[in-house]
């Protein structure tokens, strides 16, 4: 099964995908891709480890070439946070230099269907940046065009699709009704 869940920032996103993380079976694998830059990231990427303290995930660090990320279990289930911070990720080298985005966009989408197929159940986060009405210059504009092509796909690929507002779980695409509300979190 493959569920994307997109939304504003801090409305439960990460909440909700853990929740949905926990009614799976099988190992547990966290694809984490922010890169930790300046103490604000550094303090973003310490609240998402003490989230997962004590639920049984695998951290995986993957700042690009999500392809390439080996699951030793194809019956585990993944939480790919996120693919916002993964196109940024493959947007600049190391050295701050922009890669061509028909590049970035095929390295993304090819990670996504990659990953997919490497486990039973894959959950990604997604930010929804191209809805806030801003006015960008022509660079970040291009990525927030090139990050919401992929979104669009990566929904259509998708089983289910959430929207999450203030904390709320709009779906969009297929059904919850599956999920046993009384599992806990963790477990």
């Amino acid at each position: 099964m493959m569920i994307l869940i997109t939304g504003g920032a801090a409305c439960g996103k990460s909440y909700l995908a853990e929740q949905l993380v926990a009614q799976f079976p099988g190992k547990r694998y966290y694809i984490a891709t922010m890169r930790p830059w300046g103490k604000d990231g550094e303090a973003k990427v310490a609240k998402h480890r003490a989230m997962r303290a004590g639920k049984h995930f695998e951290t995986i660090e993957c700042y690009g070439n999500l392809a390439g990320v080996e699951l030793d279990d194809p019956h585990s289930v993944v939480l790919l946070e996120c693919i916002t911070n993964l196109m940024a990720d493959e947007l600049y080298d190391d050295e701050g230099n922009e890669r061509p985005h028909d590049l970035v966009f095929s390295a993304v989408m090819e990670g996504v269907k990659t990953l997919s197929a490497r486990c039973e159940n894959l959950i990604m986060i997604t930010n929804d940046v191209g809805s806030d009405g801003m006015t960008y210059d022509p660079s970040t504009a291009a990525y927030v065009r090139m990050l919401g092509t992929a979104n669009c796909q990566v929904a259509a690929m998708s089983d289910v699709v959430i929207d999450m507002a203030c904390g709320s779980p709009l779906v969009v695409k297929g059904s919850l009704d599956w999920m046993d509300e009384t599992k806990e979190v963790c477990a």
